[in-house]
């Protein structure tokens, strides 16, 4: 056994000397980093800052096409599947999806919280702080959990790193360059096309223990073809507002905190519950997700943006008027 599997071990051993007292607070931090903190970015784009807003958006799903792209080539299969001493806490195994390497959900702790930390440093050092710390702690969770090795969790962190940098040295040199957003839309557009050929065509590993395969490699590939929908959602849904909407967000509008809330639980419930009721076993596990999840972040980009403005234009008339009454 491997030193790696030999530290989860360790790590199962004291979840069991403790009664799996700590089981729930991670497993806990670990869904909270895939399943809420990946609507931060759209938060901050309609009431907060527009241009931190896209940062957030582009660094997410630049991220997980990546992190899509390293899994599917590499195939590492999880812990449990390399050692039968491996036992999963509760119900993490079957929450666990795609290959292990590298780890998804520190990943999206690192991209979320750690574009957090940046924005934040020089105005609120505790909460960059905070963030930094929630990262360790997601990326610990997985490993705690049994779910991932010490390699997963360390290269989903720094593939975070590296690409919260990258996105943002970009940012700088071309936000207000028209032209040469235009051309990255076009460029982005056709690299996840060759993601999506490459995914589809490479070959996989296909073992089998008693006539049975250990690992379905059409199940491992949902993951990624979400991470291109929703990337190309984003591509597709930049565009357009930059040349057509022009979203200006409405700061002092009494409706803007409400309208966010509502325009969260909207793409909350298409996510977890509309999309996997209707488009997903429709279209299948491939382009079902992909055109959930581009649909989703046009929704975002394009259709909740212009709710937005003209709902608060409408309620700061009513109000003024109500005010003059």
């Amino acid at each position: 056994m491997g030193f790696d599997l030999q530290y989860l071990l360790f790590l199962q051993n004291m979840r069991e000397a403790t009664g799996g007292v700590f089981d729930e607070f991670f497993n806990a931090l670990s869904k909270f980093a895939v399943d809420i903190l990946p609507f931060l970015p759209y938060v901050i784009y309609w009431c907060v800052n527009k241009r931190l807003g896209y940062r957030f958006i582009a660094t997410t799903w630049i991220g997980e096409v990546l992190n899509g792209v390293i899994k599917l080539t590499a195939c590492a299969y999880r812990p449990w599947i390399r050692s039968d001493k491996i036992v999963p806490a509760g119900d993490s195994k079957t929450a666990a999806t795609g290959y292990s390497f590298p780890s998804g959900h520190t990943l999206a702790a690192t991209m979320q919280y750690g574009t957090t930390a940046v924005w934040q440093w020089s105005k609120r050092k505790w909460l960059s702080i905070t963030c930094v710390v929630l990262i360790l702690l997601t990326g610990f969770s997985r490993n705690f959990l049994g779910v991932h090795t010490p390699q997963d969790v360390l290269v989903g962190l720094t593939e975070g790193v590296v690409l919260i940098a990258i996105v943002g040295i970009v940012e700088k040199r071309v936000y207000d360059n028209d032209k040469a957003l235009d051309i990255l839309t076009l460029v982005g557009i056709l690299v996840t096309v060759g993601v999506i050929l490459y995914i589809t065509l490479k070959p996989y590993p296909m073992d089998y223990v008693d006539g049975k395969l250990l690992v379905d490699p059409q199940k491992m590939m949902n993951d990624s073809f979400k991470a291109c929908g929703g990337f190309l959602g984003f591509l597709i849904g930049s565009y357009i507002e930059r040349h057509f909407i022009r979203y200006e967000i409405p700061h002092s509008a009494a409706a803007l905190p409400i309208m966010a809330c509502v325009g969260f639980a909207l793409m909350f419930a298409w996510k977890e519950l509309l999309a996997p009721a209707t488009i997903v076993p429709l279209l299948g596990g491939h382009w079902g997700n992909l055109l959930a999840r581009g649909l989703m972040v046009l929704f975002a980009i394009i259709i909740w943006p212009l709710v937005i403005k003209k709902t608060c234009a409408a309620t700061d008339k009513v109000s003024k008027a109500a005010q003059k009454a």
